[in-house]
């Protein structure tokens, strides 16, 4: 362990000389604030610390209660705040049994003005995917991690950066390829400008795994942003720039698994903090275990105990030590950084209990925080039970109030990729997936998207194919939901080199790296590699849904149909907009007459994407591979 020199002669406090106690590590969470409705319990971590007292000195935080650990190296103290505390550095004060004493600085600052009524992600948002390692290198400084061995960004301690596992290679596929924050800051307006209006990062926290650290989900540290991007300080910059340009920030959260590189593998505070197991044991990855009346308790607790890979322990959320910490870090990040909402991954792989616990903590702290949870599920009534308010048999509510919605998904690019389809299949497979929309609590809170950085790219399933890849972006703006947009899509890339493993479909974004051979963040990168096509009509739309209020809120009615098209409206009590996917391989007109219910007579409105006007009636024709939508005037008839 690090030793750190104790604070002592300061005005706040007497002096307090080292007692024994300068093997204290961590002080987690590193701050708190004023004004929190989340109760404060501190994981301190140090050599035989269990064997001190511990009080805060000054007025205002009190040690409510101390619990000790399996370790001796570690207390868990709760801490009660009067709401007359004022913000200002506290102190930690640890006794051991001869008397003499130590202290710790613990800031408590000022809670932000608008933490408690700034908006989360909504329908309002399309949602860009990012991996970081893989999307720009605004500082190669980093690629290493830090040259230093600390840095102070005001916390609890000093963070003492460990020495960094994997090294920058971006020739290798699962290695580290140099992309971090500063170069996503680098290029928000290309983000703004495509008509994002919300940026998804996977993990940005330390990943310190030795081989394949890029992704982010083996966290080696929940309170540290991963050196190889930046640090904390930097992450509170980025949300600032996000919002500066109309941008919420998404963090990603892993609840169910940390990485056997985590700090605490070594020495855990509890012998069941994660889930321990004789030998290696693998999750059945068996959803059904949870709502399955005849399910048994051994599926399940396999299902919620089993380890998601051996590079990841499975955490054990039935440790009220463990669900605490989680609860608070959430918390912490949400204040500290000033980010606007959460998705929770592989989320049906924790404890369903414990985690609608979590959910529901942190949205007592925010109540605006929309949170989505990875349910990869591609059934619809298995996927419902996880979106809080379902109807569920056993009374369960997971308090999560948005789902990802694979059986969609699903349904969106097996469709595009069919040209003569067969009963059931083509565009009918669509229509038939909103038509369960009956089934979920909140269909409108569910994220929609064709791909995201688990999935095959859609440039490599749809063959390259523009046509096809328009029809998916139409679809994407305009059905219910929240549209997700995975980096790079909207110019179709595709798996690096014709690979398709999970690293070669990561690729880089070209333009991120000095001496790229295309830069496609700019018009002239676009254009020389050719797809300035699709971005450009992929920009029109996103840009237009942006500004188009009954794409947000309005009602669906649909239309079935059995020839590879697929038409539908989204209205309100004053607007609409038409939608006809013509996914033939042939030229359809649009059966005007038999929407009569929603508008009759021909119709006059505005294509977004070009701005010309249409007329629409039985003799519309609409060309193969084609999407038409069409924005009406108010004055069409009703």
């Amino acid at each position: 362990m690090v030793a750190l020199a104790l604070i002592a002669g300061c005005t706040e406090v007497k002096d307090l000389p080292d007692a024994d106690v300068s093997q204290v590590t961590r002080i987690e969470p590193p701050c708190w604030w004023t004004g929190m409705e989340t109760p404060l319990q501190l994981m301190v971590q140090g050599s035989g610390i269990a064997a001190f007292d511990v009080d805060f000195q000054g007025g205002g935080l009190k040690v409510e209660a101390v619990h000790k650990a399996d370790s001796e190296d570690y207390l868990f103290v709760d801490v009660k705040v009067s709401p007359r505390t004022e913000e200002g550095i506290h102190y930690l004060v640890f006794t051991p049994s001869d008397g003499s004493e130590g202290g710790f600085r613990y800031p408590y600052l000022v809670r932000r003005r608008e933490s408690r009524t700034r908006e989360s992600f909504s329908t309002a948002d399309l949602v860009y995917l990012i991996m970081p390692d893989r999307f720009a290198n605004g500082d190669p400084s980093n690629d290493d991690g830090f040259s230093g061995s600390s840095y102070d960004d005001g916390s609890a301690l000093p963070w003492a950066v460990p020495v960094i596992a994997e090294k920058s290679d971006r020739s290798a596929d699962f290695g580290r390829h140099g992309g971090d924050l500063r170069g996503q800051m680098d290029h928000l307006d290309y983000i703004a400008g495509l008509g994002a209006t919300a940026v998804w990062n996977t993990p940005l926290l330390l990943d310190n795994q030795r081989r394949a650290s890029y992704h982010g989900y083996a966290c080696g540290d929940y309170y540290h942003i991963d050196p190889r991007f930046g640090d904390n300080a930097l992450f509170r910059e980025f949300v600032d720039s996000c919002h500066a340009r109309g941008l919420k920030v998404i963090m990603d959260v892993v609840t169910n698994h940390c990485g056997t590189a985590h700090w605490w593998m070594e020495n855990p505070p509890f012998r069941d903090w994660y889930h321990v197991f004789p030998e290696y044991t693998g999750t059945n990855v068996l959803f059904s275990a949870y709502m399955d009346p005849h399910a048994s308790q051994y599926d399940r607790n396999l299902q919620e105990s089993g380890w998601f890979v051996p590079s990841m322990p499975d955490m054990n959320l039935d440790n009220p030590f463990v669900l605490k910490y989680f609860q608070q870090w959430a918390v912490w990040w949400a204040e500290y950084s000033g980010l606007d909402g959460f998705r929770v991954d592989t989320y049906p792989y924790n404890e369903p209990g414990p985690m609608s616990e979590w959910c529901a903590a942190v949205r007592r702290e925010y109540p605006w925080m929309n949170i989505v949870g990875e349910c990869w599920d591609p059934e619809v009534c298995q996927l419902a039970y996880w979106q809080a308010g379902a109807n569920n048999p056993d009374g369960f509510n997971s308090n999560l109030p948005c789902i990802m919605d694979f059986p969609l998904r699903d349904a969106m690019v097996s469709a595009l990729s069919e040209d003569t389809p067969g009963w059931g299949e083509g565009m009918t497979r669509v229509y038939s997936a909103i038509s369960h929309d009956f089934a979920y609590a909140d269909p409108m809170n569910m994220m929609v998207f064709m791909a995201n950085h688990d999935h095959s790219r859609m440039g490599d399933v749809l063959g390259g194919d523009v046509s096809r890849m328009k029809l998916g972006i139409a679809m994407l703006a305009t059905l219910r939901g929240i549209p997700q947009l995975f980096s790079g899509d909207e110019m179709m890339f595709r798996a690096s080199g014709g690979r398709n493993n999970d690293g070669a479909k990561r690729i880089d974004f070209p333009g991120g790296w000095d001496g790229d051979a295309f830069d496609l963040f700019t018009p002239e990168g676009r254009s020389e590699a050719g797809v300035d096509g699709l971005y450009e009509y992929s920009r029109a739309l996103f840009n237009w849904r942006r500004d188009c209020p009954v794409l947000h809120q309005g009602k669906t009615i649909h239309f079935m149909t059995r020839d590879n098209t697929y038409a539908y409206f989204r209205y309100d009590d004053s607007s609409k907009v038409f939608v006809y996917i013509n996914n033939s391989t042939l030229e359809h007109k649009v059966p005007w007459s038999r929407y009569s219910e929603v508008v009759s007579g021909p119709a006059e409105g505005v294509d977004p994407v070009t701005g010309v006007s249409v007329t629409l009636s039985d003799s519309t024709l609409v060309p193969a591979k084609t999407a038409l939508i069409v924005e009406l005037l108010p004055t069409s008839p009703k």
